[in-house]
């Protein structure tokens, strides 16, 4: 049997625009959900389904920086609504390396401070358009 080489999620770089919120960021997730009909007509046994458009979507998350005033704070708090660019590198950067590259709108903004742990932050965006998905030169 022949095992691969993980991704270590820790290798991941995440651009909001030209801002490298990196070091912020502990979790990001990329959902594709494409629709999906149902065509099956009358007389067989089994549905026949077809895909169609694919419904794309992107959340992150992660730690709240008050010690910078280009921090997660700056680049999104206040601009929910707006589209921006997401550049998302899982196996890090380098040559030969994957990257995807897509219009976010960015939807729903969440701040969360609990008493005995650190101010944190997420973001849940409705990508708009194609992912695009490039080799790093």
């Amino acid at each position: 049997m022949v095992v691969g080489i993980p991704a270590h999620g820790k290798m991941t770089v995440i651009k909001v625009g030209t801002d490298d919120c990196s070091s912020w960021i502990k979790t990001s997730t990329l959902e594709k959900n494409p629709d999906i009909h149902d065509v099956t007509g009358y007389g067989v046994d089994d549905k026949l389904k077809v895909g169609g458009q694919r419904d794309n979507s992107f959340s992150m998350s992660g730690w709240y920086d008050l010690t910078v005033d280009t921090g997660p704070g700056d680049i999104l708090d206040g601009h929910e609504g707006e589209t921006v660019a997401i550049t998302r590198m899982i196996q890090g950067t380098g040559t030969g390396l994957p990257t995807q590259a897509f219009a976010a709108v960015l939807g729903k903004y969440t701040e969360t401070s609990p008493c005995d742990d650190i101010v944190t932050w997420a973001v849940d965006c409705a990508v708009s358009g194609p992912v695009v998905k490039t080799v790093q030169a």
